[in-house]
């Protein structure tokens, strides 16, 4: 029997007048990737049958990324994403989407594909948002450095403080979500950001969140698109821009110790 997931606000959910009995889900998984070919075949190997559809969107990879793809589920959508960054890669995934569920995974082999029964498991149960956590029993991390963890626990406590919630993990990808609620997370961000910014969307809109545990693995092969120092400074920049209510001279406060300037955040793939 799973262990009932942490939420927001620390109580297992009530059901909406408008939740239907349980009924089979379809899921969708989105799997954003630029020059993953080595990385691809151990991901899709371990799909589990749960998932419905396999959208693969690449960011111009120039290696064999898309034709591997293929190799392995000849089944998948290929998508192309029409601007760089990866939350631009996320956003095309998640509107060409067809199922009940979308889950979003990296291809870099990081993130285990057998968990995904996990998450479905809890949006079954009423959760509308359900997220991994590295820090809670039976989650972990091979690949988290000194630096990265010191990071993110400064970000996931701010994020309780400004959203009044009980968050474990901030900066980890691996995110299930109803897609009737793809509306409310209103995502617009272009890079690695998007990831907290749909937590914050999330927690502001009063969605049901759910954490649950998850081992995040070393990367199989390559090398890693994320730049410590300047995706945390994106990061807690998105957590303030996006807290509701926040006052003026607030914003402009944290805007220059998170060093917000005129010009548009770097988007990364």
């Amino acid at each position: 029997m799973p262990p009932i997931p942490r939420t927001a606000a620390g109580a297992v959910p009530r059901r909406r007048a408008t939740d239907l009995p349980r009924t089979r889900s379809t899921v969708s998984l989105v799997i954003p990737a630029y020059n993953e070919a080595r990385n691809i075949p151990w991901v899709f190997q371990e799909i589990p049958r749960c998932v419905d559809e396999v959208l693969l969107v690449d960011g111009d990879s120039y290696d064999a990324t898309e034709r591997m793809a293929r190799l392995c589920r000849p089944a998948t959508r290929i998508l192309r994403q029409d601007a760089p960054g990866k939350g631009s890669a996320l956003r095309t995934g998640f509107l060409a989407a067809r199922c009940d569920y979308v889950v979003m995974l990296d291809a870099d082999g990081s993130m285990w594909p057998g968990e995904i029964p996990h998450y479905i498991h809890f949006l079954d149960n009423g959760y509308d948002f359900v997220k991994g956590s590295r820090y809670i029993a039976g989650g972990g991390s091979q690949d988290l450095t000194t630096i990265r963890s010191f990071g993110n626990k400064l970000l996931v406590a701010a994020t309780n403080l400004l959203y009044d919630a009980g968050l474990t993990d901030l900066c980890y990808g691996f995110c299930a979500f109803r897609r009737s609620f793809l509306d409310e997370l209103d995502l617009h961000a272009p890079g690695f950001e998007i990831e907290t910014e749909m937590v914050a969307h999330a927690l502001r809109s009063g969605l049901r969140v759910a954490e649950v545990p998850s081992l995040e693995l070393p990367r199989r092969a390559g090398r890693s698109h994320l730049h410590a120092l300047s995706d945390g400074r994106r990061v807690l920049r998105t957590l303030f821009a996006e807290r509701p209510r926040l006052s003026e001279g607030v914003r402009q406060a944290v805007g220059a110790v998170a060093g917000t300037g005129s010009a548009p955040a770097r988007a990364d793939r």
